[in-house]
């Protein structure tokens, strides 16, 4: 935590203090040094983090010569997120954040559902719709995108129901609702990230067709794993990290892999042949593979559709989503 009583001193001051090749985004800070060192800020609020403890407590200290800081040890508790650290790994949650929710809006005692999106749901906008208020939808869907950061599971429905900000109907506020419902079913649902040895990059790719029923446009889905954990190019690429292995891109989709791996084009493939070609170049380095997965394990799905109960458990617990209380 950073007091305010040297507002002289702005964070850009921090910056100089950092080599050329260093990484500033907004509101993340990396140094690449010897050692790796990360700043998460916001505000007054900084998360420090890195794999080395000397480097660390170094940064600290520099921090501390141009800053009145305060150190609150390991992180419990930032922006709404729980963290908690045990023998299996970290695991991140937002419990408090969805309780509150729920109670804000009176919905403690609700009846709970099993998935946050009805099997097969198609939202979209009917003239014989009743509108409800735009402001509250508009709140209750943005608490939603908020939580979606650390409840994946909710993703999809929560990208659905974003699609009516500026116009939401009845029908949209029952949707929202149901996520709620959910969320009251599992207001305890975290990410673990679990120590491993698996050095492997995995991904799961889905897609429907022309989904919407607004604009016929298509939804498409992809979660990332590295070593196990579910994460996201972005922060690949940010910490340098190399694999040992091909990244495998699963696919429940057999023709998609054959255009993929085919040397020969036709014409009924012209429409893609920039993207395929793209796609062609990865596979022949050996940086990609596109292994055959059967829908029925396409973890992706989730991110797309929604599901019935046993897929959606089953596509939830892939995803490294636990019950962060359950004692283990």
């Amino acid at each position: 935590m950073v007091r305010n009583s040297h507002p002289e001193h702005g964070l850009t001051d921090l910056l100089l203090l950092s080599s050329p090749k260093d990484i500033v985004r907004d509101t993340l800070i990396t140094l690449y040094l010897q050692k790796f060192a990360v700043l998460i800020v916001y505000v007054d609020d900084i998360v420090l983090s890195g794999d080395d403890q000397a480097e660390i407590n170094q940064l600290k200290q520099r921090m501390g010569n141009e800053l009145e800081i305060k150190d609150l040890g390991n992180l419990k508790y930032f922006l709404g997120m729980e963290v908690a650290r045990s023998k299996e790994g970290i695991s991140v949650s937002q419990r408090k954040y969805t309780l509150d929710l729920l109670t804000e809006i009176g919905m403690l005692g609700c009846r709970p559902a099993d998935t946050p999106i009805e099997f097969n749901c198609k939202l979209g906008n009917f003239d014989d719709q009743v509108p409800v208020d735009k402001e509250q939808y508009q709140r209750l869907v943005g608490k939603l995108i908020y939580l979606s950061h650390t409840r994946p599971d909710i993703s999809f429905a929560v990208s659905a129901v974003s699609q009516f900000m500026q116009a939401p109907y009845e029908e949209h506020m029952e949707a929202v609702k149901r996520i709620l419902r959910y969320l009251k079913t599992t207001p305890n649902k975290g990410l673990m990230f679990r120590k491993t040895n698996k050095k492997a990059i995995e991904a799961y790719t889905d897609s429907d067709w022309a989904g919407s029923v607004v604009d016929r446009k298509s939804t498409s889905s992809y979660c990332t794993f590295v070593w196990g954990n579910l994460v996201t190019w972005r922060i690949l690429s940010d910490l340098h990290q190399g694999c040992e292995t091909p990244l495998k891109l699963f696919c429940d989709n057999k023709s998609a892999i054959s255009i993929a791996n085919n040397p020969v084009q036709h014409d009924r493939t012209k429409r893609v042949e920039i993207d395929r070609h793209f796609i062609k170049e990865r596979l022949d380095s050996g940086s990609i593979c596109i292994p055959y997965i059967p829908s029925s394990q396409q973890i992706a799905d989730v991110l797309t559709k929604g599901l019935l109960r046993p897929n959606f458990d089953f596509c939830v617990s892939k995803l490294g989503l636990i019950d962060i209380y359950v004692p283990t």
